[in-house]
């Protein structure tokens, strides 16, 4: 239903950018509920510590969403692009299940590893804290890798003229270093919830994530770049799309 009324806000204001904050703000905010339903997850470090890894995470990322917020006129070039390319009907079809359901969905399926940890009466968590501590130094990793690559993209851009492409700090080894960091966030949750007596036997969130980021948003950005930077080629050769070229 909240997704539903996201997509319904967009509509009214013609913008679907609206979404953006809800993929931040949902998940804090459904396991902090979680956390409060389920008085025995108040006893093991791994319900504390997934707390910590997804408030930090989201708090960051909604930041980071109000910095580059104008006004509800500015609609992400992505969504534009599917708006303007597209028929009518097709778009609409687009904007509900491609652009928001669908995110929805993937965002979810990464939430329920959190939701094993959490719900301590059903999946009993054994004490095995170095599986948890990974993967929330993983998520928190993930976290840093986020901040420091938006940090830099937004640093160069402010210095350098348009056209250029970013390839300092974490630009110079991934060409998408803070798609990177969202993929191991999710990552280290399913890590962390490792530590349970029956832990999920296939990550399909994280594993959702990560094609959604693989095979959806990274394409769509190259084929922008590679149209309005003419250097993006060379960059492309000597650039892994997310970890480091060793040769």
């Amino acid at each position: 239903m909240a997704t539903v009324f996201v997509w319904l806000t967009g509509l009214i204001f013609s913008n679907t950018s609206i979404y953006d904050p809800y993929w931040s703000v949902a998940p804090p905010v459904y396991f902090t509920s979680f956390f409060i339903s389920f008085k025995t997850a108040k006893q093991h470090l791994a319900s504390f510590l997934l707390l910590a890894s997804v408030w930090i995470w989201g708090i960051r990322l909604t930041l980071n969403w109000a910095k580059t917020f104008t006004n509800l006129s500015h609609q992400d070039w992505r969504y534009q692009y599917f708006k303007d390319h597209c028929h009518f009907l097709i778009w609409h079809i687009i904007n509900f299940f491609g652009l928001n359901l669908i995110p929805t969905i993937v965002v979810f399926l990464a939430m329920l590893p959190g939701y094993d940890i959490l719900n301590y009466d059903i999946y009993y968590l054994q004490q095995n804290h170095a599986i948890v501590i990974i993967g929330f130094f993983l998520s928190l990793t993930g976290v840093l890798f986020e901040h420091l690559a938006d940090t830099q993209l937004r640093e160069f851009r402010r210095t350098h003229e348009n056209g250029r492409v970013c390839n300092v700090g974490l630009w110079k080894y991934s060409r998408h270093p803070n798609y990177l960091g969202e993929i191991m966030m999710w990552w280290g949750v399913y890590i962390m919830s490792l530590n349970s007596t029956f832990p999920r036997k296939f990550p399909i969130g994280a594993v959702a994530n990560t094609i959604l980021f693989t095979f959806v948003s990274i394409p769509l950005m190259e084929r922008r770049q590679l149209k309005n930077k003419p250097d993006y080629i060379e960059y492309k050769k000597r650039t892994g799309m997310l970890l480091p070229k060793i040769f």
